[in-house]
């Protein structure tokens, strides 16, 4: 059966899987930001809060994209398990600094999955993950300035934390 659907299909089946692979990466990407997000809640910084549950959206979006291109172009789209994610942070910044591996580790995997596209001749696919490459490099950008943040507003005293809430969810605006 598996060979009568790879002839359905003009995605190779190694391309396939580093897709699915993506998509885990991205779905776990959104978890992570959920979890950040109730913590910065608990925490009594609301802005930043809304500022990361759009960003745990956004990157449901991302795995979305990536799990219904699979299914377009015919081949299998594996829904990927919900492993557990950190759930407390020493600080605001280390939630910060957290995104910013996170968002550096996603970029890697979208360079991985375009030179497998490379490698197997995959032009449509690589097409397709053009547009992350974009949204890596904003993303990237984002969870960099708001590291910035922390070197210009002092978050030793209530005011500093009170404008860090502030200008970190004025980010990408």
């Amino acid at each position: 059966m598996k060979d009568l659907l790879r002839t359905r299909t003009s995605l190779v089946e190694s391309v396939e899987n580093i897709l699915n692979l993506q998509a885990k990466l991205e779905s776990d990407a959104s978890n992570k930001y959920l979890a950040m997000a109730a913590w910065l809640d608990r925490n009594g910084y609301a802005n930043t809060a809304s500022y990361l549950y759009k960003q745990a959206e956004e990157e449901r979006e991302h795995f979305l994209k990536v799990f219904k291109y699979i299914t377009d172009m015919g081949g299998i789209a594996v829904t990927p398990s919900v492993p557990e994610v950190q759930q407390e942070f020493a600080s605001l910044r280390e939630v910060f600094e957290i995104a910013l591996q996170n968002e550096i580790a996603v970029t890697q995997a979208v360079n991985k999955v375009i030179a497998k596209c490379r490698a197997e001749n995959d032009y449509a696919t690589e097409d397709f993950m053009m547009w992350y490459v974009a949204e890596q490099r904003e993303e990237e950008k984002n969870a960099r300035r708001a590291l910035e943040l922390f070197e210009l507003i002092d978050e030793s005293e209530a005011a500093g934390k009170f404008q860090l809430d502030v200008q970190i969810a004025k980010i990408g605006e």
